[in-house]
């Protein structure tokens, strides 16, 4: 999956920002929020496109020209979620589901904002939320490859859960013939003791 690449908010210190800290919390998140159905607008017309949370926190404090200095971390997902509702009361797919942080996933708030909003526990957030960004390609007109598309992780989590994976097998210890201690093959009969 690609990122949203063209993002370079134009930040400028002159008189027309606004700090969060000042026009409260509720405001700035609202303002962002409806910044946000904006911006997760065009990954969501582009096949395989996502957004991290760091370029959404930049592109929506430009555009509304209210920042914070508090980090990302403390905020976005009330934004995402407001995103999200958004969404269910528009009867689409849920756009939050297109921003991911540094790690390629959706974090652990995106399946309390599906529960919330359907009533049903979500196993697994990340697959979840491949599903949501497939439907999301579909509803808003993005080129869908000839076979209709699949949902994916992004490029980065499918890479680590395959590390991790890994891992796991190859810290699996080798089953033992008991008679002789040497490793047993796949068939599960020694060689040596048949």
């Amino acid at each position: 999956m690609s990122n949203v690449d063209a993002i370079t908010p134009d930040q400028n210190d002159d008189d027309s920002w606004q700090e969060a800290s000042v026009i409260g919390n509720d405001a700035a998140y609202a303002a962002w929020a409806e910044s946000a159905r904006g911006v997760l607008l065009d990954p969501a017309g582009t096949y395989g496109a996502t957004i991290t949370t760091k370029q959404l926190s930049a592109l929506v404090q430009d555009r509304t020209h209210i920042r914070t200095r508090q980090l990302t971390h403390y905020w976005i997902g009330d934004v995402l979620g407001r995103v999200a509702r958004d969404c269910a009361e528009r009867q689409e797919p849920n756009l939050s589901a297109l921003c991911v942080n540094a790690d390629g996933g959706v974090g652990d708030g995106y399946g309390q904002v599906v529960e919330e909003l359907t009533g049903a526990k979500v196993g697994d957030p990340d697959d979840h939320a491949a599903g949501e960004r497939l439907e999301c390609y579909r509803h808003f007109g993005a080129e869908m490859p000839s076979d209709g598309g699949r949902p994916q992780l992004t490029d980065r989590l499918a890479a680590a859960r395959t590390r991790s994976r890994k891992a796991a097998k190859d810290a699996k210890p080798a089953d033992v013939c008991p008679a002789c201690n040497m490793a047993l093959p796949a068939t599960g009969v020694c060689d040596n003791c048949g």
